[in-house]
């Protein structure tokens, strides 16, 4: 008897494709509104920023989640799930985990924001903290999947998550369309492993995507530039970008973003603090530095608006008194 082949759509071994990303926002649309799509007006040209800030967990790393743990078999849920994360996908799929009674455990770095690390906790996941410098969180990651069993929910290299990422990208054709806009003809995203930019790149196939990273952390600019994946040079350099403090990006994304022709940005940290005040003056909107950065590309002008430009506010989750010496300038 010949045995049936699984559906391709949730393949472990696949490739992320646009028929995954729709898959993925089909699933997303009836549990999350979706989220404002703001116009924002820079040199007398209109660009539309989409407020993932303003997702219940702060962070568009809600949808990814979502999309993985809602694809867990019985035996695989009845194990557990165990993620990476600085903070905001911690908080995806610690919601997730919950809502749908999975057990949850998160290795976050030790200097994880104060608040993050509370949310996902309070969330119900269990915290195991690491040393982002001195310690590599995919090995204590995979070291806790061989003591307890459970299934990976990686923060970007990943399939499911890179599609549930790409959901955004749907919402926001349909939200241009509705205004009578066709587009987006260019995608700038904020990038730390690169997740959210290939998910919007699969879901915006007409678009010219842009990747941005803050200064030193700008592996995936490098790695573009360079036609292989390269790591952060130091991964003590400061930033307050901390959503951005990847390591690598995987070849998953990285063959995406390849085939895209996607470049990378990188903008320092006066250029998103900038980006964090405007948001606050013009939108009314709080956005953490590393969910500013592509606004911060923009209003630095290393990234020219285009005819329906998206912009990513892709996270809100900063530390109340950090945020407020960001405001005072």
């Amino acid at each position: 008897m010949t045995q049936q082949s699984p559906d391709p759509l949730r393949d472990p071994a696949r490739t992320p494709s646009l028929a995954g990303i729709e898959r993925a926002a089909a699933k997303v649309a009836p549990l999350l509104p979706a989220t404002p799509l703001l116009p924002l007006e820079i040199d007398g040209t209109t660009v539309w920023c989409k407020a993932e800030c303003l997702q219940p967990v702060g962070a568009f790393k809600i949808r990814g989640a979502w999309h993985r743990l809602t694809d867990l078999t019985e035996k695989e849920a009845a194990a557990g799930v165990v993620g990476v994360s600085s903070g905001n996908h911690a908080q995806g799929v610690a919601w997730a985990a919950r809502r749908l009674g999975i057990r949850a455990t998160i290795v976050m770095p030790s200097n994880a924001p104060r608040m993050k690390l509370q949310a996902t906790k309070a969330l119900g996941a269990e915290v195991v903290l690491y040393d982002r410098v001195a310690e590599s969180r995919d090995a204590v990651a995979a070291k806790l999947l061989e003591e307890r069993g459970g299934t990976l929910v990686h923060a970007y290299g990943d399939p499911w998550i890179i599609e549930g990422q790409g959901s955004a990208g749907i919402e926001t054709r349909a939200q241009l369309a509705a205004r009578g806009l066709m587009g987006p003809d260019k995608v700038i995203a904020c990038c730390g492993g690169g997740g959210l930019s290939a998910g919007l790149a699969l879901a915006c196939p007409d678009a010219e995507i842009i990747a941005v990273e803050p200064e030193g952390w700008d592996d995936v600019t490098r790695s573009l530039e360079a036609g292989r994946i390269l790591s952060v040079e130091d991964l003590s350099y400061p930033t307050e970008c901390d959503a951005l403090q990847t390591p690598e990006t995987w070849p998953i994304n990285f063959a995406v973003l390849q085939a895209r022709g996607v470049r990378g940005i990188a903008v320092s940290r006066e250029e998103v603090r900038r980006a964090m005040r405007v948001a606050f003056e013009k939108l009314h909107l709080v956005v953490e530095p590393g969910g500013a950065a592509a606004l911060a590309a923009l209003l630095a002008g290393k990234v020219a608006p285009g005819r329906a430009t998206l912009v990513t506010l892709s996270g809100g989750n900063v530390d109340p008194q950090l945020y407020a010496e960001i405001l005072a300038g």
